[in-house]
């Protein structure tokens, strides 16, 4: 039996990938920060099935104890600091994570059991502000964000320790990718999930920032298949993952609307542009420039060719598939909490 260790296990991608390994006959470990309050967030139904350490990824000794335990075969390190607009508030503890604690992983490896296949969870967001379009595994990198500069650094200390000890190690440059396991924080979330309570009378409009940012938006079910694998492949590699679809935050909130039976008509410019219930003239929208990022990345666009032909990967499920589960797994929360 094959076992696996995954750091952000809790996380969205932590979740839906413990499922895929365990579907598989996998023994899966997966680290968790200690808190005061013990809290299993998206494994809380898998907590009796998977093995859970408690280690830090800005800890290099807790690391190389959690390869002890777990003597993993794979590694996958999905922890990170991830939300864009916290690395410009958090810039210092988004670089330990997210840097620094990609190398500390790398060693842990290294020095218990440098024979085991490591996937890193690079980013989009290294693209920033886009050298061409679309994005694919030789276009350079550009990051607009301390959260993208930190990710640059752990996808190069990946490359180099591939190249300079000989581990099979591979980053994953996956493009946006949500569920209905994404924080409330993400946008898209907090669309889906507002747009769910508008609809139920509860709330009355959600103020988003740039509505115009474009961004290739997939399923993370879709893409824990990919980092699978890539670690199933007879050599490591590089590959892009995304769906060669790119949308705005604008079209995003018009689907999650729909799918609550609101259609939008988009009213001015700008910081002024609004979005009206075309039925009932109420403005469900509103920009408020707050959300604004201080270097904002205008277009993603992805281009996984590569991952299709070498390692037999294809996205299954749509742009608006994507957005309607999102949509309905809100609705139900949603009146759940508020016995609707």
């Amino acid at each position: 039996m094959k076992s696996a260790l995954i750091t952000g296990i809790t996380g969205q991608d932590g979740s839906y990938l413990a499922e895929l390994l365990l579907d598989k006959g996998y023994e899966v470990y997966g680290i968790m920060r200690r808190k005061s309050v013990v809290d299993y967030g998206n494994v809380n139904h898998l907590k009796d099935k998977i093995h859970l350490i408690y280690a830090d990824m800005t800890d290099p000794i807790s690391l190389i104890t959690a390869m002890k335990i777990s003597m993993a075969d794979e590694v996958y390190n999905l922890a990170a600091q991830s939300f864009v607009a916290t690395s410009w508030e958090q810039p210092l503890a988004t670089a330990d994570i997210d840097a620094i604690g990609v190398t500390n992983m790398l060693e842990a490896i290294r020095v218990v059991k440098p024979e085991a296949r490591f996937y890193q969870a690079s980013t989009s967001e290294m693209f920033g502000l886009v050298q061409a379009i679309p994005q694919c595994e030789t276009t350079p990198f550009y990051p607009r964000s301390p959260y993208g500069v930190a990710k640059l650094y752990g996808h190069w200390i990946t490359k180099n320790y591939r190249e300079s000890y000989d581990l099979f190690a591979c980053s994953g440059i996956l493009f946006n990718h949500e569920s209905e396991r994404r924080g409330l924080e993400f946008v898209t979330r907090k669309i889906t999930n507002t747009a769910a309570r508008i609809s139920l009378g509860l709330e009355e409009c959600v103020e988003l920032g740039n509505l115009s940012a474009k961004r290739d938006w997939g399923h993370s079910k879709d893409y824990v298949k990919a980092m699978w694998l890539m670690l199933q492949a007879d050599e490591p590699d590089d590959f892009v993952i995304a769906t060669n679809e790119t949308r705005t935050v604008r079209e995003f909130a018009e689907t999650a609307f729909k799918h609550v039976g609101i259609d939008i008509e988009w009213k001015g410019e700008g910081v002024n542009e609004t979005g009206v219930d075309k039925n009932s003239g109420k403005t469900v929208v509103k920009v408020n420039p707050k959300f604004f990022r201080p270097a904002e990345v205008e277009l993603l666009l992805g281009n996984p060719a590569k991952a299709e032909e070498k390692l037999g990967w294809k996205r299954e499920i749509s742009f608006d598939e994507l957005v309607r589960r999102m949509v309905t797994n809100d609705l139900e929360l949603v009146k759940a909490s508020n016995s609707l």
